[in-house]
């Protein structure tokens, strides 16, 4: 994906990737309403198969998010872990250790029983490390958005290397 500016930050090797996306627990989920953007944010669970990245999100069977997917399912996402402040000897040398994923891609909203039993595993993998098992009656009271990721970028910043002196470049 193109625009990140600082390229020492990025990750390239994709089991760092997929750690962040096992370490999070929220993705702040990107629409577009008309002209008005909008930010939700969201549990998730993800599956990563034959070098694709696909994110499956559950919630209401009704609502905004599902309204302005149904006009434009074009999504962006963001999420974030390890997050760890520091400070510094001026204010401007205060930050944030952190990695992140960014992505973008196209959202269905899931209608299959079978599907959403699917997901819903998936989900709970994602967010317990535990194995669970969903029935037609489950899955019918969920609405599921999957999100067949089409390009991200993940990236690090680390915690800078000397607080009090001049080898961190902001």
């Amino acid at each position: 994906m193109n625009g990140l500016t600082r390229r020492e930050k990025l990750i390239t090797d994709i089991d760092k990737v997929l750690e962040i996306l096992k370490k999070s627990k929220v993705l702040h989920l990107g629409l577009v309403d008309g002209d008005e953007p909008d930010v939700v944010p969201m549990n998730y669970g993800f599956t990563y198969e034959e070098e694709k990245l696909t994110i499956w999100l559950h919630g209401g069977t009704a609502g905004r998010k599902y309204d302005i997917i149904r006009k434009n399912p074009k999504v962006f996402f963001e999420m974030e872990c390890d997050l760890i402040p520091f400070e510094g000897d001026v204010a401007c040398k205060y930050g944030l250790s952190y990695s992140s994923l960014m992505g973008k891609g196209v959202a269905t909203i899931i209608e299959s029983s079978e599907e959403k039993q699917r997901a819903l595993s998936v989900f709970m993998k994602t967010q317990t490390n535990g194995n669970f098992e969903f029935n037609e009656k489950l899955a019918s009271v969920v609405g599921i958005i999957k999100i067949d990721v089409s390009e991200f970028t993940a990236k690090h910043r680390p915690l800078p290397k000397n607080n009090s002196g001049g080898e961190y470049n902001v």
